[in-house]
């Protein structure tokens, strides 16, 4: 699935195409993707002036003039693609390899723009993705995102906010910090690569990184600059990509990094000084990559 540093890359990489475009026609291919799209939501959308792009978690979040917002979700195999009048380019490179097959391209945007048309097309094979079109006003309160935790790359997540919500859990420190309620956007592979810069083990239980009176301890305040740095590494990698290549024709670069854990099963540990080998565990029906020599 697509994480929150991807969806930062594909948001900055659509934003000089779509900022400011007038959408002629939304042309939807299909009556649903995970979920049936609103009522008249071709119609809705038509004619109206992309104001600006945003994010909440692993949402991108599209502003139209007249207060309207569209949320849209990527699921496991979602991508959105520009085509112009010469090229095609995908806004981020993801770990798995995006789809262009057209007889998954279920939505097109028909953009006017200040260079001539345009074309937003969103591909999806599996269609576990989803959109859905909500009013700015009260927007924090949608089902969608009204019970998500702290963004990783805002002020708000420090060792004092993650110390009151793992206080007393017992369950795996993996599992907790997948909770969108504790922490908004990050998933499998960063919580991974985290726990693998912490030196922390994905089984240990939770609450231990927490004093009897609530306090975090030194592991904790650790965990969470491992955290904010992972996903700033992350998405700063895609945005120097995405600033390194774009090209004169307006197509897009693409998102690389490479992961110092995460499906790495039987290499060696990067950890200076570690002799460790990274292996995989299932926890939650998802693969964990761990180095038990150093992630203790």
């Amino acid at each position: 699935m697509p994480e929150l540093p991807e969806v930062e890359t594909v948001k900055r990489g659509l934003a000089p195409v779509m900022e400011g475009a007038v959408i002629a026609r939304a042309e939807l291919r299909r009556p649903d993707l995970r979920f049936p799209f609103p009522a008249g939501f071709a119609d809705a959308l038509a004619g109206r002036r992309v104001i600006s792009l945003g994010r909440r978690a692993k949402y991108l979040l599209i502003d139209l003039d007249g207060g309207d917002v569209v949320i849209a979700h990527l699921g496991m195999s979602g991508s959105f693609r520009v085509a112009g009048p010469q090229e095609e380019a995908v806004p981020g490179d993801f770990h798995m390899p995006r789809g262009k097959d057209e007889r998954h391209d279920h939505v097109v945007l028909h953009l006017d723009t200040a260079d001539g048309p345009q074309r937003v097309i969103y591909n999806d094979p599996r269609r576990f993705g989803f959109m859905d079109l909500a009013r700015r006003e009260g927007l924090s309160e949608h089902p969608y995102l009204r019970d998500l935790g702290a963004e990783p790359t805002g002020n708000t997540l420090d060792a004092a906010y993650l110390a009151a919500r793992l206080r007393g859990r017992s369950q795996p420190l993996k599992a907790a910090l997948l909770d969108q309620k504790t922490i908004a956007g990050l998933g499998n592979i960063y919580v991974c690569e985290a726990l693998w810069r912490a030196h922390l083990s994905p089984e240990r239980a939770a609450g231990t990184l927490v004093t009897a009176a609530g306090k975090p301890r030194r592991e904790l305040l650790t965990l969470t600059e491992a955290i904010r740095a992972v996903i700033a590494d992350a998405i700063e990698a895609g945005g120097s990509t995405l600033r390194d290549h774009i090209r004169a024709d307006g197509s897009l670069g693409y998102f690389q990094h490479s992961f110092s854990v995460y499906d790495r099963e039987g290499e060696a540990c990067r950890t200076p000084g570690c002799r460790g080998t990274v292996n995989r565990i299932v926890q939650g029906g998802r693969s964990t990559f761990r180095c038990v020599s150093c992630q203790k």
